[in-house]
């Protein structure tokens, strides 16, 4: 890590394939941070973050998230990155066929862990963080969307990342759940894991006023204001 600085990318061009999707791109996100990532579908929100977990290289400039250089990150090195980086998408993504508990468990198991007592133990704790310990054993279609969001920001956090990725996380979620959701990663901030949101939502943005940062035109604008 440079200093305090969790994500940190000085004059690095972007690319989807051969095109250029932005260019010039400086951009730090500090330990603790609440950041708005926003911009018009098709302006590089979703490029600029699948740099930061690594799964776009970058040819130029320099990158750094969780302590890894990006333009010498190793295939072999994605993993261990992104144990670091906790990632929430819009579409939750969890596994259909498997309890709250063994959807948990799965990227426990996948990510290293082994010790079934630690396991059991870290399941309740990332649980009650979100506030779902009551819903252990339910199935996802047992649950509400917002409830199923909470399980996926619990996965995210199970091992302790430096920052949260979140791609439209309230996407498919009414707007009083929405606020529910953003609440939850606000307080996630404040005990020290950054966050970083991907948003098309304005009203949530100004419910929740933050630091906010654009993607248009092939920019990334830092610290941007909303009217």
């Amino acid at each position: 890590m440079i200093g305090n600085s969790i994500i940190k990318l000085s004059n690095v061009d972007i690319f989807q394939q051969k095109n250029l999707v932005l260019s010039n791109v400086n951009l730090h996100v500090d330990k603790g941070d609440f950041v708005w990532l926003i911009g018009q579908t098709g302006s590089g929100k979703s490029s600029l973050l699948k740099v930061i977990y690594g799964d776009l290289n970058i040819p130029d400039g320099e990158g750094h998230a969780c302590g890894y250089d990006l333009r010498k990150l190793a295939s072999k090195d994605v993993p261990y990155l992104r144990r670091k980086l906790g990632i929430v998408f819009q579409d939750f993504q969890l596994l259909t066929d498997r309890s709250v508990e063994e959807n948990l468990q799965f990227v426990m198991r996948a990510t290293g862990w082994k010790d079934k007592q630690l396991i059991a133990e870290r399941t309740l704790d990332v649980l009650e963080k979100v506030g779902l310990r009551s819903k252990l054993k339910k199935m996802p279609h047992e649950l509400s969307g917002g409830e199923q969001q909470r399980v996926v920001i619990a996965r995210a956090l199970i091992n302790d990342p430096e920052i949260i990725l979140a791609d439209e996380p309230t996407g498919n979620l009414d707007p009083d759940t929405s606020e529910e959701i953003v609440l939850l990663l606000k307080q996630i901030s404040q005990s020290g894991t950054a966050i970083l949101i991907a948003t098309h939502d304005y009203h949530i943005i100004r419910t929740f006023p933050s630091r906010i940062i654009k993607c248009e035109n092939g920019k990334v604008l830092e610290d941007v204001q909303i009217a």
